[in-house]
């Protein structure tokens, strides 16, 4: 249903929040995972807490990819077919850039993000599908991480130059140009061309990197840079700071160019200091929304005893008053929900009383998503002593990433070596609507990363208010939300070691001498822990947080 254009106050708009990907809702392939999945969850609580915040993102006319998978796990992509015009209102502005020296007009379509009391900020998708432009260009924003680093790079051009043009034409006074990503950064040569002064174009600017992984840092080379975006923004002064080694290096990019600059969770912006050394790295963790990701019946629960949940979402500290009995009949109710999912569009044949495991996220090696079947004998005996085990997978590999590809695979042929004591099924296409029902069905979330690779990990965090615990190594946020048998349990040990054989070893040791025994034998402490999770977990890794974080940090300084 196309949205009302309500009146915009682009002049009041403070901070524009610019990034890659945007994710508002399932309908709209605007994004492709967790980066696309926060800055929607910022968005949502600027909207909520009345920010004066403007979003800043691609169109994707033909999105990511549809993720199919055959009987063997092997995937393919299929395009994607929607309409912008249901979801989001054309606006008449349009600026141009120029790549490779000729001119690419850029249109604007609005989305409005209406807060919990009525509050609506904008979100920008820029678009390049315009008759006007000669056929190249009008391809730039058809695909979400697609084609090669030419494709990437005119993206980038169009996201972070063309942002800043779109935002003075609609009549935005921005204070604060906030860079989710390294992906925008090219907004600070357009900045420099008007404001021709570093220090004063890094008071301006805000950077948040959001990996550890070298090759999730987008890398252009001097050559490419030089043709596509041209002399008059790469000057020499400006590619004095940008070009290192005839590369351009978009996350130094934005380090060069902002004055705050953070990583995703505490642990990371240790990280990102060691990668990025003599650059002044603070953390600000990531949060969830809380209202968007608490499924209906703990909605209905948190609201019947603690109704200014919605509003403070500190509040549901005050969950551990909440009685037990009612925390678990909401939580039988969204597991019958996700369990007859996976049954009619899986054919499982999975039921309510096993104790069932989520995992879904990118399929990337270095997220092991495969450990879980290290010894697939032991999980047989573990489930035939202590109780019966469901695992329920979900996540896509990238296009031209076959060694995650193959990981699917590997998953796809475990599954056939269990009977009914474990069962296994891989749900197709993972999107946002899928992962409402998985996050808060499931009775444990479970995350095996290679340390010290999860930068954050906000899927635990939307478990967690939904009452399902945290089962992870330790990396990320769960380095400051775990509390061991009373918010969930880790996997392994604190250093920055990694061995498979090990971790994998501890897990199953959990699984059968605690988490399992749990469950099925003293469920009234295991609802201790589902209430601990949405206490304890809840109240803090929220995205109402998160944005304060910034407001008090970066945004107002």
């Amino acid at each position: 249903m196309k949205p009302e254009c309500p009146p915009m106050d682009y002049p009041s708009m403070h901070v524009a929040y610019f990034s890659m990907e945007i994710g508002i809702n399932a309908d709209m392939p605007t994004y492709s995972g967790g980066l696309g999945i926060l800055a929607g969850d910022m968005l949502r609580s600027a909207s909520d807490l009345k920010l004066p915040v403007i979003g800043v993102s691609l169109l994707y006319r033909k999105g990511y990819f549809r993720q199919v998978l055959d009987d063997h796990g092997n995937q393919s992509e299929a395009e994607v077919f929607w309409d912008p015009a249901k979801h989001m209102i054309p606006l008449p502005n349009r600026i141009s850039v120029e790549i490779e020296g000729r001119e690419v007009f850029v249109q604007a379509w609005l989305y409005p993000q209406k807060g919990i009391t009525g509050h609506v900020n904008p979100i920008i998708f820029l678009d390049t599908g315009l008759p006007e432009n000669h056929e190249y260009a009008r391809t730039i924003t058809d695909h979400l991480y697609g084609n090669d680093q030419k494709y990437r790079l005119c993206q980038e051009i169009v996201l972070g130059i063309g942002g800043v043009r779109m935002l003075e034409s609609i009549g935005c006074d921005i204070k604060k140009f906030h860079m989710n990503e390294g992906h925008s950064a090219l907004l600070a040569l357009e900045l420099n061309q008007k404001i021709q002064d570093k220090s004063q174009i890094r008071k301006k600017c805000v950077f948040t990197t959001h990996t550890p992984v070298a090759s999730g840092h987008d890398e252009f080379d001097a050559e490419l840079a030089n043709k596509l975006i041209g002399s008059a923004l790469l000057t020499p002064h400006v590619k004095k700071d940008i070009i290192k080694d005839k590369k351009m290096n978009m996350t130094r990019v934005g380090l060069c160019y902002s004055k705050f600059v953070n990583g995703v969770a505490k642990r990371h912006g240790e990280v990102s200091r060691e990668m990025f050394p003599g650059f002044h790295i603070e953390s600000i963790t990531n949060g969830v929304h809380s209202g968007y990701w608490t499924a209906e019946p703990f909605k209905e629960l948190f609201t019947r005893y603690v109704p200014s949940w919605v509003t403070d979402v500190y509040s549901l500290r005050y969950m551990l008053g909440i009685p037990k009995k009612e925390i678990w009949k909401a939580h039988k109710v969204c597991k019958k929900i996700l369990i007859d999912y996976v049954n009619k569009s899986c054919g499982a044949s999975m039921d309510c009383e096993s104790f069932t495991i989520g995992f879904a996220r990118r399929a990337a090696t270095y997220k092991r998503g495969d450990m879980f079947f290290k010894d697939i004998e032991r999980l047989k005996r573990i489930a035939k002593k202590v109780g019966k085990i469901q695992i329920i997978y979900g996540g896509k590999a990238h296009p031209k990433d076959q060694a995650g590809k193959d990981m699917i695979k590997r998953i796809f042929g475990a599954m056939k070596n269990f009977g009914d004591s474990v069962k296994v099924c891989y749900v197709e296409n993972y999107d946002i609507n899928i992962a409402k029902i998985l996050l808060s069905g499931s009775d444990i979330w479970l995350n095996t990363p290679t340390r010290p690779k999860e930068a954050s990990g906000t899927s635990g965090m939307k478990a967690a208010h939904n009452g399902v615990p945290h089962f992870s190594i330790l990396d990320g946020w769960w380095i400051e939300g775990h509390i061991e048998d009373k918010t969930g349990w880790s996997i392994g040990p604190k250093t920055e070691e990694n061995n498979t054989d090990a971790d994998a070893e501890d897990m199953y040791d959990k699984l059968e001498y605690v988490i399992l025994p749990k469950f099925y034998k003293h469920s009234d402490e295991w609802v201790d822990v589902m209430r601990n999770a949405i206490a304890i977990n809840g109240s803090f890794f929220n995205s109402h947080r998160m944005i304060q974080q910034y407001v008090s940090n970066a945004y107002f300084d």
